[in-house]
């Protein structure tokens, strides 16, 4: 099944053909860095990681370039409430941001470049513009010509005449139409700014990441992604300076958009206040359940977020841990038992394997199956997810038959359980991230695993003397301290 990616530009799913055969462009836009970033910052990032891991799965080389605009009006607000440098402040929730990101396990873009630092490939851009008669020169300022392209509009629908109309737009007479949008911005009163042909002054929002995609990644881009929020001004407008500079059309193949973060039906924001700091959420909650959250749902869909979802997410996410530490668990102690058999070999003895391993091991490829085929379907992590729980409840099930076989059946089944743990880790793990690649514990439980073990051993000792008050006791106390003992055939086990 090829991959299918829903195209804003066209509003339906398309065949995914990159430029280059086995190479795929992403242009991410970044955040504003002028305060603490929040959830809904991680919503694009952690998306894009798990888009970017599938795709690298698929056997494409990714060259993921995500943006920071370190120079707006917010960064310059917030120096002149702190007294602080514009570039200070913005440097500094830049690497905040990064530090964070890098908890939550998103894998860094190849690029991250900063307004501050691109300013003469943004001059270039906009004299470009100028030349070619797609923007004209107002005082110091640059702006773009709507009227000059008669493609605008092509993404988000929005009609030409009802734009003139004036919603969304801030008159200025100096203006030819009240469509027409800065590139340049001339100098003011204590607001950074840099020499260019027209004076002193510093990039418009919308020029920044044309500059910045075309100059890292070329005249024409596979994926560009970023807030169903951006399509109207800013990706539109990134269309069109960037298709009349080029003469190259189109500027992206494919648009994609994520749904929004909301908290009681509101954008969650910076400005709005309505928001609690990432840094806050990683000390409450892991990494891999946050990103759990954040993936439980289809990205385009609209995200609600609250503290009771996020800890229904956060047990949703324990549950499925659970399992996958279990299924580990359960995998130790038939090596242990088939190392401790009196025939080392014993594994091999059954002449066939078991009806019920043989559909766990069907369940394993099902499994696997349907979470591709919904990645495949417009990166549906939401389905993959699910194709996760439904594993785990065939290991389950399994596990709970386990009592009725015979040894040589529990030994013959060690593959089948081996290759079931490999997809969790796999898929969960390699491409979702929700399920530690090289050790899937629960919270805590790396912690104590020895400690456990020794009572364990101290336990089956006091059974082997028949001291059922000290087994019990033992059992007993670790239950009361959320540690559940499960006694089988094949040992002990234990789970959180």
């Amino acid at each position: 099944m090829a991959i299918q990616i829903y195209n804003t530009l066209t509003r339906e799913k398309e065949p995914f053909v990159p430029r280059k055969p086995d190479h795929v462009s992403v242009y991410v836009c970044g955040i504003t860095p002028y305060d603490q970033s929040h959830l809904g910052h991680a919503v694009p990032s952690v998306i894009w990681d798990a888009i970017r891991r599938f795709l690298e799965y698929e056997g494409y080389t990714v060259r993921l370039v995500q943006n920071f605009t370190d120079i707006d009006d917010k960064v310059i607000q917030r120096a002149q409430a702190t007294g602080e440098e514009a570039l200070d402040i913005s440097n500094r929730y830049a690497e905040e941001y990064l530090r964070e990101m890098d908890a939550l396990g998103v894998k860094r873009a190849e690029v991250y470049p900063r307004v501050s630092q691109e300013i003469p490939a943004i001059i270039e851009l906009v004299e470009g513009l100028v030349n070619k008669g797609h923007a004209y020169v107002v005082d110091g300022d640059v702006y773009f010509d709507v009227s000059s392209f008669p493609q605008y509009g092509q993404l988000s629908g929005q009609v030409i005449e009802e734009l003139e109309a004036g919603a969304r737009l801030q008159p200025d007479e100096r203006k030819r139409s009240a469509m027409d949008f800065a590139l340049w911005k001339s100098a003011k009163p204590g607001e950074p700014s840099w020499e260019s042909p027209w004076g002193r002054g510093r990039p418009g929002w919308h020029i920044e990441c044309s500059a910045m995609a075309l100059k890292y990644l070329g005249n024409q881009l596979d994926l560009h992604g970023g807030g169903a929020d951006l399509i109207f001004p800013h990706h539109e407008n990134e269309i069109a300076q960037s298709d009349a500079y080029t003469g190259e059309p189109p500027f992206v193949r494919y648009w994609v958009h994520n749904g929004l973060l909301q908290t009681q039906n509101e954008k969650m924001s910076k400005s709005l206040g309505n928001f609690t700091p990432l840094q806050v959420l990683l000390k409450q909650y892991t990494a891999e359940a946050i990103r759990f959250y954040l993936l439980s749902s289809h990205y385009r869909s609209p995200l609600q977020f609250s503290e009771a979802k996020m800890a229904e997410a956060d047990r949703g996410w324990r549950r499925l841990a659970a399992a996958v530490s279990n299924l580990k668990s359960l995998i130790s102690s038939i090596e242990k038992a088939i190392s401790n058999s009196d025939d080392g070999d014993a594994a091999g003895e059954a002449k066939a394997i078991s009806s019920d391993t043989q559909k766990l091991i069907q369940d394993a490829k099902q499994a696997h199956s349907k979470f591709l085929s919904a990645m495949r379907d417009d990166f549906n992590t939401a389905a993959a997810v699910g194709a996760l729980f439904e594993l785990a409840r065939d290991v389950h099930g399994f596990t709970n038959k386990m009592s009725d076989m015979t040894e040589n059946q529990r030994f013959e089944s060690l593959p089948a359980l081996k290759k079931t743990y490999e997809v969790f880790i796999e898929l969960g793990g390699g491409i979702l991230g929700i399920i530690g690649s090289k050790d899937t514990t629960v919270p805590g439980e790396g912690l104590v695993d020895d400690l456990v073990e020794l009572l364990i051993d101290v336990r089956g000792q006091a059974r082997e003397a028949r001291d059922w008050a000290m087994a019990d006791f033992i059992r007993d106390q670790l239950e009361d301290l959320g540690i559940k003992l499960e006694d089988s055939p094949l040992g002990t086990r234990w789970k959180l």
